[in-house]
């Protein structure tokens, strides 16, 4: 099943393309734009080892690389299944390159990543935004088909570019970051490009 969905984005890849580009939708970062370091992270947000990734990795990197201006991370979606193909969409939804909806998607999973359904999981995800305040048009978000392009880009682009197969994905100056996904390892091959 997973294939056919990849065989029919490549084959799609530029209706998809084309109708993302139509409206310019802000790419979420965190850091200095102009960084010598450029790190991207190829996520689920239902996938439980990003949430520990952004848990037990993130906050370290942005102390010692982020906020200091020694490198910035883009966040790409790369959703494994329909609840996090809708929460992507409704994390790009504001457009504002902004991450707090996205960093509590992943710190709060276990609050909204439920359901036996994509239905009761929309219900889920949308009770979670309303209970943390987030003023978010629903249906609107999930629905809106440039976002949903940008979302599959992503993906489409992960595959083709980096052979993304898995998340978290970690690129580093265009190069897939293969070692244990722990902070140690982030920071020695970090450290190597300053």
């Amino acid at each position: 099943m997973k294939k056919l969905l990849i065989i029919l984005l490549v084959l799609f890849y530029p209706i998809i393309k084309s109708n993302a580009e139509e409206k310019n939708i802000n790419r979420m970062f965190v850091g200095n734009p102009d960084a010598k370091i450029t790190i991207i992270a190829y996520e689920s947000l239902t996938c439980s080892h990003c949430a520990n990734f952004h848990k037990d990795v993130y906050p370290q990197l942005k102390k010692d690389f982020l906020d200091t201006g020694l490198a910035k991370i883009e966040f790409r979606h790369f959703p494994l299944d329909l609840a996090a193909f809708n929460a992507a969409k409704i994390s790009q939804c504001r457009n504002d390159g902004e991450t707090e909806i996205y960093n509590s998607l992943f710190a709060n999973q276990q609050k909204w990543v439920k359901g036996s359904s994509v239905e009761e999981a929309n219900k889920n995800l949308q009770k979670f935004l309303n209970d943390e305040g987030f003023n978010i048009e629903f249906e609107k978000c999930i629905s809106d088909k440039q976002i949903e392009d940008f979302v599959l880009n992503d993906r489409i682009e992960g595959v083709k570019n980096y052979n993304v197969n898995a998340t978290p994905t970690i690129i580093i100056n265009n190069k897939k970051f293969e070692k244990s996904l722990n902070y140690k390892n982030l920071k020695k091959t970090l450290e190597k490009l300053i």
